[in-house]
């Protein structure tokens, strides 16, 4: 009996072991099946990483020079700092290694990366990790005396800009990985890029090159260079004037654009206060309550401000232009004979236009004024009426044959429109002939009033002449592109004499 029972009891027992050791095959034979076909990609492409050091060679950055071949911006060595988890934390304690990472922040600066952000980095799974870029030779030298296995560099570039604040808003500047931010770092940055190469080996898990291992290299192609409209020289004078212009009368903000009237091309371009691309992300020029205040705000106002700061209001800014816009006034009339050169205007200090009553900026009265004379008192009531013999719809005409009310199409980003009431009745016709009820960008303004100076043609500003390879070799030019003609060659050599009278 007892026999019958254990033999029974024996068969359960290895039924039971069979069952189990099959589950067990079935749950290994379904995990391997997971591993060789739904997680096969993500496996090999680890493996790939782990086996394989793919470390890119940055493209040099083009110069960028002035018409002359000043160097405004150009780019000089620098370095990327990798680490390899794996092996910088390989036999290390807690305490190792954290005095590595507090080392490697004060070569690097506290600034730019604390050394608890390290650590974080060093401590994950990634196979190599980009601790810190744009070094310096010095820091590099400093960084290998710590002679760390798990530590690794590549050789790049960072922009450099001899010149400072000179000219910063028509330069722009770059972001921590090279690419263009703002002005024409930004406008023209796939071109000054270049292309990127990349150096592939065979490595082991420590990331040490196999001897056997295949090596694959693709050069880089360094970016092209630009030669810029600016005048080095033209740009340093006005750059000079608006510094003074600023102290003198205690302004926010002081402009200056100088444009042959000829051929579009913008010798000067001036901001004033402007800031060092070499370190876009401080203000300049603060006072030490404005800094205090500066550092108190959160990142989206501090954001908000740097962009203030970067922008090229040249550019991007409109305004009302006042007296300089009855030039436009003043050729449109002379154009369309709504005026003779002889004829006299009254200005007695105010004027009324339907029920308003308008007033000379002048506190007397100018009298009775021909179109010369009215320019150069640069008259209201004068222009009020002059606009009214254009009439509203010729006068809307002309505002937009002059370039307003559309983008001059400037190699520049972030250019903005003129704004330009839709309804124009008498008051409004009448504020208009004297350059109010209109807001325009200064390039607009200074696009429209080069058509006095170049015989009636609309030319289109421009802030690069030409763009060269390596090699020094022209790949392209940028010459004088006319948009139309818009006034007479006969009117244009009035508006001159008028405003050389003006002078």
């Amino acid at each position: 009996m007892n026999t019958d029972y254990n033999k029974h009891s024996n068969k359960v027992r290895i039924l039971v072991g069979f069952g189990a050791i099959s589950f067990l095959f079935i749950v290994l034979a379904i995990r391997l099946t997971m591993i060789m076909i739904i997680n096969a990609d993500e496996l090999t492409e680890r493996a790939v990483s782990q086996q394989t050091r793919d470390t890119q060679i940055e493209a040099k950055r083009g110069a960028i020079y002035d018409r002359n071949g000043k160097e405004l911006a150009t780019s000089s060595i620098c370095y990327t700092l990798y680490g390899r988890p794996a092996t910088v934390t390989e036999d290390k304690s807690i305490a190792e290694l954290e005095k590595l990472c507090g080392e490697l922040a004060a070569i690097i600066g506290k600034n730019r990366i604390k050394a608890e952000d390290i650590e974080k980095l060093l401590s994950g799974n990634d196979v190599l990790v980009t601790i810190a870029k744009r070094l310096t030779k010095e820091q590099l030298a400093e960084i290998r005396k710590l002679r760390e296995p798990g530590l690794e560099f590549s050789q790049g570039t960072m922009r450099y800009y001899p010149l400072k604040n000179f000219a910063s808003q028509v330069l722009g500047s770059v972001n921590d990985d090279g690419v263009g931010r703002t002005g024409i770092e930004l406008q023209y940055n796939e071109i000054l890029s270049g292309m990127n190469g990349r150096w592939i080996i065979n490595t082991d898990i420590s990331g040490n090159e196999l001897v056997e291992g295949t090596e694959k290299y693709h050069a880089a192609r360094d970016g092209y260079s630009l030669y810029l409209t600016i005048d080095e020289a033209i740009q340093y004078y006005c750059e000079e004037e608006a510094k003074n212009a600023y102290e003198k009368w205690k302004a926010k903000k002081v402009e200056i654009l100088a444009m042959d009237s000829n051929n579009g091309e913008i010798l000067a371009s001036c901001v004033y206060p402007g800031f060092d691309p070499n370190d876009p992300t401080t203000p300049q020029g603060l006072s030490k309550k404005e800094k205090t205040a500066y550092e108190k705000l959160n990142d989206e106002k501090k954001t908000e401000y740097l962009s203030r700061m970067w922008r090229n209001p040249l550019i991007s800014d409109t305004y009302e232009p006042g007296s300089t816009f009855k030039l436009v006034t003043a050729a449109a009339a002379i154009e369309e004979k709504a005026v003779s050169l002889s004829e006299k205007f009254y200005c007695g200090g105010s004027f009324r236009v339907a029920d308003y009553t308008l007033h000379c900026w002048y506190n007397g009265a100018h009298g009775r004024q021909n179109i010369k004379k009215a320019v150069a008192n640069s008259c209201n009531p004068a222009f009020a009426e002059i606009a009214k013999r254009i009439g509203a719809t010729r006068f809307k005409k002309y505002i937009n044959l002059f370039g307003f009310g559309q983008l001059t199409g400037v190699d520049y980003p972030g250019e903005s429109n003129s704004l330009i009431q839709s309804n124009i009745g008498p008051v409004e016709l009448a504020t208009l002939g004297f350059g109010q009820g209109i807001s325009i960008t200064p390039v607009q303004l200074a696009s429209a009033i080069s058509m006095i100076g170049n015989g009636g043609y609309l030319v289109e500003p421009h802030y690069v002449k030409g763009i060269v390879d390596q090699d020094g070799n022209t790949v392209e030019t940028f010459d004088r592109k006319v948009t139309r003609k818009v006034i007479s060659k006969k009117t244009s050599s009035i508006m001159r004499d008028i405003m050389e009278y003006e002078v």
